[in-house]
């Protein structure tokens, strides 16, 4: 073998041996970082739900993505420290799934994509510049919170249909409040009810609240909703049903753990919708260019347990428009089957 021949011959298994270790080189596993207010317990449909998008996208937790979990336990003073520590392990998305989680997040960054996955109203919220074309970092899915809640006042004057004085729990901290109490402001002049405001701003204060709703001859509780009603729900449906009080909230997970009625949006649903967005930007696209989707369909479910428990009978009229009902001895069951 002449020196030529062994110079081609050495060069090829030179480049042989380089292509085959680049091929053998591991692919880097996107990890994601999901920031919630709420606690681990209360929140895990939620984080089920966006495992389920990811699987439905063909991404299987611990395989080819690593998710890195973070909970506030209700404690929103948490989310900031929480939002950098998913920072200093170097995420690639962020995902959120409340206002609070949500401003944290954008305070911490503005290069890495979040994703929110439930927000009432990202544009009055500075959020995002605008539905079609968020800009910035930020992108995901709007819960249209506000605009709902006076259709969930509605729903309570045609349940109690002598209703007067409704007792309305909010907290002035979470940027949703506003929106959704002049919603109800507006919806009460005209089914002319007497709104009574108690501000919830710690689990401590739930009890006081109702509290003070009795003392005032309230007929009726309208929770607007938060991470701290949804962490403390058990508390609220348990003294909502001693205080005899009909209440209607804006999330499911209050009347499956025992709560009267709610009208919104499906969360699950958003936070299964959320994994759509994780795919799409870990393929290249960014937040910017991804317009924020609204939900097009809302549930109203009634408790027929809690119902009971108070003493209230459901009008017929209000119970056949209900999309899930809960009978006293079953679990959820579609409006149509519940006779």
């Amino acid at each position: 073998m002449n020196s030529k021949s062994l110079f081609w011959l050495l060069t090829t298994v030179l480049l042989t041996t380089v292509s085959l270790a680049e091929s053998q080189q591991p692919t880097k596993i996107p990890r994601i970082g999901y920031l919630a207010g709420a606690s681990v317990s209360a929140n895990a449909p939620r984080r089920e739900a966006f495992r389920q998008g990811l699987r439905e996208l063909g991404y299987v937790e611990g395989n080819n993505i690593f998710i890195e979990w973070r909970h506030a336990e209700g404690d929103a003073d948490r989310l900031p420290s929480l939002a950098a520590e998913l920072l200093r392990l170097k995420v690639d998305i962020i995902v959120t799934n409340g206002p609070y989680s949500t401003r944290a997040a954008k305070q911490a960054t503005v290069t890495i994509p979040i994703v929110m996955a439930s927000v009432g109203d990202p544009v009055g919220d500075g959020i995002v510049a605008s539905l079609a074309q968020p800009g910035g970092n930020i992108t995901g899915l709007s819960s249209l919170a506000p605009e709902l809640s006076g259709k969930r006042l509605e729903l309570l004057k045609e349940t109690v249909p002598k209703l007067s004085r409704v007792a309305v729990f909010g907290s002035s901290t979470n940027p949703n409040t506003a929106g959704s109490l002049k919603e109800v402001e507006l919806a009460a002049k005209v089914l002319k009810v007497k709104l009574q405001y108690l501000d919830v701003l710690s689990p401590k204060d739930i009890e006081t609240a109702f509290r003070a709703a009795v003392k005032a001859r309230a007929e009726a509780v309208h929770v607007l909703g938060g991470s701290l009603f949804n962490s403390q729900r058990k508390q609220v449906v348990e003294l909502a049903i001693k205080s005899r009080l009909p209440a209607i909230y804006a999330s499911q997970a209050a009347v499956e753990a025992g709560g009267l009625m709610s009208y919104g949006v499906n969360n699950l649903d958003l936070d299964r919708r959320a994994a759509t967005f994780v795919d799409k930007i870990l393929k290249g696209r960014t937040p910017a260019d991804l317009p924020v989707e609204q939900p097009m369909k809302f549930e109203f479910i009634i408790n027929l347990k809690a119902a009971k428990q108070i003493g209230l009978t459901i009008p017929p009229n209000v119970l056949v428009r209900a999309d899930k009902v809960i009978k006293e001895s079953a679990g959820i069951e579609p409006a149509w089957s519940s006779g």
